[in-house]
């Protein structure tokens, strides 16, 4: 945004719901900036990835409950929030700054690609709007907030003040409260790392077989300049992610390599 006389329009949504105690503190620190609007999921959506509402109706409600703030409940995805925010409840307007959030829990490394979260922003960022995705290390519905808040208003700043290259949108994740401050801001990449899976066979009441999936989080990455790393040790991770998920390193061998190709 460059006009510094303009009241930037920010766009709110999440995956967690329009109740969850997370969006309620991001539409907090967003009107401190400027212009807030509301559209995000009925009900949670978490691990929804990026996967968007076909074949079946999408419902879009107003709600009071965020007061003078125009809100809306919508019974789809986050990327179906971000989707009729643009096209229906914007219309021709197009908002500064698309934040999604804050989620409770990571979404650091691998997870990146199944969050609800931060498809709200990739959504955004395919739309060529500036888009961050806010999460924070703690899955308690109770998770403090406050050594944060200023954090994510200070981020929300900087990217309006100097924008974002189109295409892009930040994975920012929050060390869960601890007894010290935080350290500061880390720019990172991606850990490579993974879940490790398995699925517990069980049965209800009815005798009736079902499956639970569980699992351990492995990360072999011993890099410094990851998420992963930045979290451990009380930083902020800001990871700026694409939605071209093309792997550009294999082109030139797959070309190379390739007999079939004409």
């Amino acid at each position: 945004m460059n006009d510094s006389s303009k009241t930037p329009l920010i766009l709110v949504c999440n995956d967690d719901g329009i109740t969850s105690p997370g969006i309620r503190q991001l539409i907090k620190i967003m009107r401190r900036i400027g212009e807030v609007v509301v559209v995000a999921p009925d009900s949670p959506q978490s691990g929804m990835g990026h996967a968007i509402t076909i074949g079946n109706t999408l419902r879009l409600d107003p709600n009071t409950i965020y007061g003078d703030i125009k809100a809306y409940e919508c019974s789809g995805t986050p990327a179906d929030c971000v989707k009729l925010a643009k096209h229906y409840v914007l219309k021709d307007r197009n908002p500064d700054l698309v934040v999604s959030g804050i989620n409770h829990g990571s979404n650091s490394s691998i997870s990146v690609l199944y969050s609800g979260t931060m498809s709200a922003a990739i959504e955004a960022a395919i739309e060529g709007l500036p888009a961050i995705g806010f999460s924070l290390c703690d899955y308690s519905h109770d998770a403090e907030f406050d050594h944060i808040e200023q954090h994510v208003e200070d981020i929300a700043r900087q990217v309006l003040k100097s924008g974002m290259p189109k295409g892009v949108a930040l994975n920012v994740n929050f060390p869960h409260k601890q007894n010290e401050p935080v350290k500061g801001v880390k720019i990172c990449r991606q850990a490579m790392a993974k879940w490790q899976e398995e699925f517990q066979e069980r049965f209800d009441p009815y005798g009736r077989r079902y499956f639970w999936m569980a699992g351990n989080f492995v990360n072999g990455d011993r890099g410094e300049d990851t998420d992963e790393w930045a979290l451990a040790n009380n930083y902020i991770s800001v990871v700026p992610c694409a939605f071209d998920m093309t792997a550009h390193y294999a082109l030139q061998g797959l070309n190379n390599d390739w007999e079939i190709l004409g």
